[in-house]
């Protein structure tokens, strides 16, 4: 028996078995404790791009933390961002719009909760810092969308149906990369005159951008557990949701090329 052979091919095995490594991460803005998830996989050598995940008015979930663990089994280093703080999750959607107010009522708070998520990403010994982007979900799409406004180093952000608003849409000349927009074109949260302002907001600011509307779909169409009811306003799509995460890979295997 040849046992440089068979060592050879338990190493490759070891290799091939390699986990994702994930783990809870605190961090600060201000003086509020911040706790987000950060995962990549461990089968990679050196750094890699980055991605903040923004969840939805629900906050950190079990939802937030599949998709950062999706995205670091491409080869990404990801980082689900807490914009709330820590021990601070929504019991039920009445929670929920009492904190996603506080926020989009304040948006420098919320670029800043944003931005302390980036900060902890790019200090990752994994994250190859000129190759950073952001996702979010609703509250989330908006989100990010306000920290790319804020001119933060990102090559570019992507919203899933996520408020397209902002109180300051001059501040798109602050943009640095590319801008993706998900949208369910029936969904009542982000009526077409919304979607009208985005487009003239970033037309004017000769923003790299994309919107992409999704027949049939309403707000939430990528997360599971909003149901099928579109009638409600919010409901899952599987199309949309497919169709939109493989529109995001693209879009991410073109500005990290």
């Amino acid at each position: 028996m040849n046992w440089k052979n068979v060592t050879a091919l338990l190493l490759i095995a070891g290799v091939a078995q390699a986990e994702l490594r994930g783990k809870t991460i605190e961090y600060k803005e201000g003086k509020t404790t911040l706790e987000g998830y950060v995962v990549y996989d461990d089968a990679i050598q050196g750094k890699r791009p980055g991605v903040i995940v923004v969840p939805d008015w629900m906050g950190m979930s079990p939802f937030a933390r599949d998709r950062a663990e999706e995205l670091a089994k491409l080869g990404y280093i990801a980082l689900a961002a807490d914009i709330y703080g820590k021990n601070v999750r929504p019991k039920d959607a009445g929670e929920a719009m009492a904190l996603v107010k506080i926020y989009k009522s304040d948006r420098k708070l919320m670029r800043a909760r944003a931005q302390a998520a980036l900060d902890t990403l790019l200090a990752q010994p994994q994250t190859n810092p000129a190759r950073v982007a952001a996702i979010g979900y609703c509250f989330g799409g908006t989100t990010v969308l306000e920290l790319a406004r804020s001119g933060a180093p990102l090559a570019g952000v992507v919203s899933f149906h996520g408020g397209l608003d902002t109180p300051n849409p001059e501040d798109a000349k602050n943009i640095k990369g590319r801008v993706l927009a998900l949208h369910g074109a029936d969904d009542p949260y982000v009526p077409p005159v919304q979607v009208e302002a985005f487009e003239k907001e970033m037309t004017d600011a000769k923003v790299d951008w994309q919107l992409v509307k999704y027949s049939g779909a309403v707000h939430a169409f990528a997360v599971p557990s909003a149901g099928n009811d579109n009638s409600k306003g919010a409901a899952y799509n599987e199309r949309a949701a497919r169709r939109s995460w493989q529109a995001m890979k693209d879009f991410f295997n073109e500005i990290f090329k």
